[in-house]
């Protein structure tokens, strides 16, 4: 005879400034459903939690991530197991409108890497999927992030350029722009997995690992105040702003990743005025 499993479905759609939905008896999902979002959750501890028949790490005290890609726009359900019992979470994320930009008569080598690079960015895509394949017990993902650097904001996550009619990647960081030398800090704790003093892109790059497969990513930096291996606490200083690689003005660009998902860091500090975080206006 088939054993059933008892089901209990909580549907959940959080508005985009919503914090906390509570689901039941300390369960809770923690960020804003929407496109590029990292949303943080607690169940009961010695749960397991599996989307799409693939498992989602589950801390020993019951905390787990989810994030939304950028182009994500169906609904997503979370399969929690505790006990025999199972919980259905659905999240459903708002979709958001990014800006698009059009240059034409560009030369062709300012929108294509010359060959002669192209073994160096192949060796350098290996050496950041590697910083960046642990997932860690580390906890600095629960913390509130704060912005690693003071400076106006020059560019968005979501935005795309579509050069001599050929749409490049969509820009997955926030740009912050301030003088070369400008300090950047740690958003949350974490440990050093990368600092690499010159990639082709990026140039000077430091990764965090916060654990659970969130990492933050620092590009651009003219100095490295950090070295692979140091464990970081919140605020602490890890380089400063310049422009190396493939950058055409000082800046921080920082990213944030979980897994293979790229998510918008803009979401998880406070909000800075004048950036409109849906439609990624200035």
């Amino acid at each position: 005879m088939t054993k059933l499993i008892p089901v209990l479905i909580f549907f959940i759609t959080a508005c985009s400034h919503a914090f906390a939905s509570e689901i039941q008896s300390g369960e809770a999902i923690r960020g804003q459903s929407i496109q590029g979002s990292l949303l943080r959750g607690k169940v009961e501890a010695g749960s397991s939690i599996s989307h799409d028949g693939k498992s989602i790490p589950v801390s020993k005290d019951g905390d787990f991530v989810f994030g939304f890609s950028r182009d994500t726009t169906k609904a997503v359900t979370l399969v929690v197991v505790k006990d025999n019992k199972e919980t259905l979470i659905r999240l459903t994320p708002e979709v958001r409108e990014y800006r698009i930009q059009r240059i034409d008569g560009l030369e062709q080598s300012k929108v294509t890497p010359p060959v002669s690079v192209s073994e160096r960015i192949r060796n350098d895509a290996v050496i950041v999927r590697k910083a960046r394949s642990e997932v860690s017990s580390l906890n600095g993902f629960k913390q509130e992030f704060i912005w690693p650097s003071v400076g106006p904001i020059s560019g968005v996550y979501g935005s795309q350029r579509v050069l001599n009619g050929k749409p490049s990647w969509p820009h997955f960081g926030v740009d912050v722009a301030a003088p070369t030398g400008t300090p950047v800090v740690a958003p949350a704790e974490g440990k050093v997995t990368l600092a690499h003093a010159d990639l082709y892109y990026s140039g000077g790059t430091i990764i965090i690992d916060h654990g659970m497969g969130v990492f933050s990513t620092f590009l651009h930096l003219s100095k490295l105040s950090v070295s692979v291996g140091d464990v970081i606490k919140q605020g602490d200083k890890i380089g400063e702003i310049g422009e190396t690689g493939r950058a055409t003005g000082p800046h921080l660009d920082w990213r944030i990743n979980w897994r293979n998902v790229r998510l918008d860091p803009a979401l998880l500090v406070p909000a800075r005025e004048g950036l409109d975080y849906t439609s990624n206006s200035e």
